[in-house]
């Protein structure tokens, strides 16, 4: 545990020099009474600008989930259901590939307790945080919450330390209000990126709405009911008229689909179903049946009854008998669209918040659009392709993406529960048969049901054919470790494979090498080691100088340097050959010895955890609480750049020049 708490700031406050102790988040208190025995205990934090922080219910696997610890629970009270929390935004993370979850401004944490012991007097908190901005901070805080004596409500300031101590809180806040100030922005979550999310949302399912127009259920339709509007209606402009309100019907169909399954669910419970193993490994079978039905096994069609009754009802007329219309093309082009917008439905219910709404509008959009447009310009039905076996290619092709794409959510379970079933290499190789065979249907070696004799391939199929064996060959590298930039996001990360470095590969380490004591191969084959005292006893062996990396594993901006800047071959190179690295992990939760904890001489803070001792070494050494944080250092410990000691978040070349000036001056 970090053990970061107020006597931090009587150090900040006090020290002279460049210290760099940061404290973005600022909460208040108060205990609510809301019963005989009940209590509402609520935490309120104001997180300054451009910084954000890791919600409770942000999945494993991704950034530091924050942690509410009743330290005096035991026979004393019981808690009400999990701690609620207020506002958040849910936004994709590409580089520990979940959907992470994160206040931004403001955060409110409430929880419910019920008192099983009377003569309690005070209820003792603890919360465990995560706070990023271009660096990551893990803090600890605790609070204090004293029983209101008095029957009534009573809300009551809670004070994390004496009185002097708020005077000390209070200059701390100055300082690290200037030193903020002073930091350049890399990179900021915001709601900027939650929205960039709903516009690759919307993008998608507005491709896929196209999609869905060329298959067989739905293209037919289109000069079939522009007819009827510019046969029926008495003028142009009231043909015009009619098929813009059945377009605006199409979209509101769908877009109440969304709306229910957003109201169903809830936006924010949407986000978490997406990360339980239970749900993808529904929509793994949901997606593969799907993927059947596209192929030509079967139709996946409502009852005949539905379409009968609705169709009845379109023969009335006016804006009620269009909307009629309209839903009879939904029902009637259902085995087509049905797993297009259960696919869309799944992907949105991933992003949480109300991206299955502007999936639908986005899917129902592009439906909706070339019904408006050909009844505006009748002339352009003249030059739609004719219906015929090309349609069913068409379908055949989104099966064998929805086959691909129902992958990637049983990776999803696999990965969750840690069983290995679908590491890398087996995902790989069930992506390359999949776009393998589907490259053989389109260059016409293989025929399903549905489809029609053909003398020949067209020069539009026989080029989508060419980019999807060209894909499929990509792929191949893989198994031997090659990174699939194209397609980082779907298959399992390099180390959850069966050969993290690749088949019989051990990249530049031979496989029959034997790493130094305390070593392993970390990113990119860097020999690292992550004991300090290991890694000065190897370095003075080879007489190499030492770079410190302060990281966490659930550090978002760490494993961005590692795949940006390390990958370099420019900084690869001296990692690899002129430096010893140490990787220091500040959220390592694993206990150390009883013997080898001790009370912090900066902090006042127990040291009770690994990730507590290189924290609490970073702070005392360094004067910082940030990650990333890179320091070279001599043999005994001292800093090789006089001008910038440490360095974080960075570019390529800034990180180079950094590292080849601390070397030259060890060389010195």
């Amino acid at each position: 545990m970090r053990k970061i708490i107020v006597k931090l700031l009587v150090f900040l406050a006090f020290a002279q020099g460049n210290s760099q102790i940061l404290d973005p988040v600022k909460w208040t208190t108060k205990i609510e009474k809301k019963s005989e025995t009940n209590y509402i205990l609520t935490f309120n934090g104001v997180i300054e600008k451009e910084w954000h922080m890791y919600s409770q219910f942000t999945p494993d696997g991704g950034p530091l989930a924050m942690e509410v610890i009743f330290t005096n629970q035991k026979g004393n009270f019981n808690l009400i259901g999990k701690a609620k929390e207020g506002k958040t935004t849910t936004a994709y993370n590409d580089v520990f590939e979940v959907n992470e979850t994160f206040f931004v401004k403001n955060a409110q944490i409430q929880q419910e307790i019920s008192l099983t012991n009377p003569k309690i007097k005070t209820i003792e908190v603890a919360l465990n945080y995560q706070v990023c901005k271009q660096s990551c901070i893990n803090l600890e805080k605790k609070f204090s919450f004293v029983i209101p004596s008095v029957a009534k409500t009573e809300i009551v300031p809670i004070q994390t330390d004496t009185i002097e101590n708020e005077v000390i809180t209070s200059k701390a806040e100055k300082i690290t209000k200037e030193i903020t100030k002073e930091s350049k922005e890399i990179e900021v979550p915001s709601k900027s990126e939650s929205q960039k999310g709903l516009w690759s949302i919307f993008l998608i399912a507005f491709l896929s709405g196209f999609a869905a127009l060329l298959t067989p259920c739905v293209f037919p339709m289109i000069p079939m009911t522009v007819s009827f509007f510019t046969k029926q209606s008495k003028t142009r402009a009231k043909g015009i008229e009619n098929a813009i309100i059945y377009g605006i019907s199409i979209i509101a169909i769908y877009v109440i689909l969304g709306l229910v399954v957003t109201w169903i669910f809830g936006a924010d419970a949407l986000n978490a179903l997406s990360t339980n193993v239970w749900f993808n490994i529904i929509f793994f079978l949901l997606l593969i049946v799907f993927a059947i039905s596209f192929l030509g096994a079967f139709e996946i069609m409502l009852p005949n009854s539905w379409a009968n009754k609705v169709d009845s009802q379109a023969d009335r007329g006016g804006i009620i008998g269009i909307l009629f219309m309209a839903l009879a093309l939904a029902i009637v082009s259902f085995s087509c669209t049905g797993p297009i917008v259960g696919t869309l439905l799944v992907e949105a219910a991933s992003k949480g918040g109300i991206a299955p709404i502007i999936g639908m509008f986005g899917f129902s959009l592009a439906l909706a659009l070339p019904f408006m447009l050909f009844a505006m310009f009748p002339g352009w039905l003249q030059s739609l392709p004719k219906s015929g076996g090309w349609l069913n290619t068409v379908k055949v092709v989104l099966g064998f993406l929805e086959l691909a794409l129902a992958f990637k959510f049983l990776s999803n379970a696999d990965l969750v529960l840690q069983l290995h079933l679908l590491e890398r290499e087996v995902f790989l190789v069930i992506w390359i048969a999949i776009f393998g065979t589907l490259a053989f249907y389109l260059f016409g070696k293989i025929t399903l049901p549905h489809d029609s004799p053909m003398a020949h391939i067209s020069v539009g199929r026989l080029s989508f054919g060419l980019v999807v064996l060209s894909f499929t060959i990509y792929m191949i590298p893989g198994l031997w470790g090659a990174p699939l930039k194209l397609i980082n996001a779907f298959p399992p990360p390099m180390e959850y494979s069966e050969s993290p470095f690749g088949f019989g590969s051990s990249g530049n380490i031979s496989s029959t090498t034997i790493l130094p004591d305390g070593a392993k191969l970390g990113p990119h084959q860097i020999v690292v080691f992550d004991d300090y005292d290991k890694g000065l006893k190897y370095a003075k062996t080879v007489k190499k100088p030492i770079m410190l990396d302060f990281t966490g594993f659930a550090c978002v901006n760490c494993r961005k340097m590692e795949n940006n800047v390390w990958s370099d071959e420019r900084v690869l190179s001296i990692l690899k050959n002129d430096i010893v690295l140490i990787s220091l992990y500040v959220d390592d939760k694993r206990e150390l010895p009883k013997s080898e904890q001790f009370i912090s001489k900066t902090t006042g803070s127990e040291i009770e955890t690994i990730g507590d001792k290189w924290t609490d070494f970073m702070i005392t050494k360094y004067k910082t609480n940030t990650q990333p944080l890179y320091v070279l250092t001599d043999l005994k410990g001292n800093s090789l750049n006089e001008t910038t000691p440490t360095i974080s978040y960075t570019s390529v070349d800034e990180y180079e020049s950094w590292l080849k000036t601390g070397i030259a001056k060890f060389k010195k």
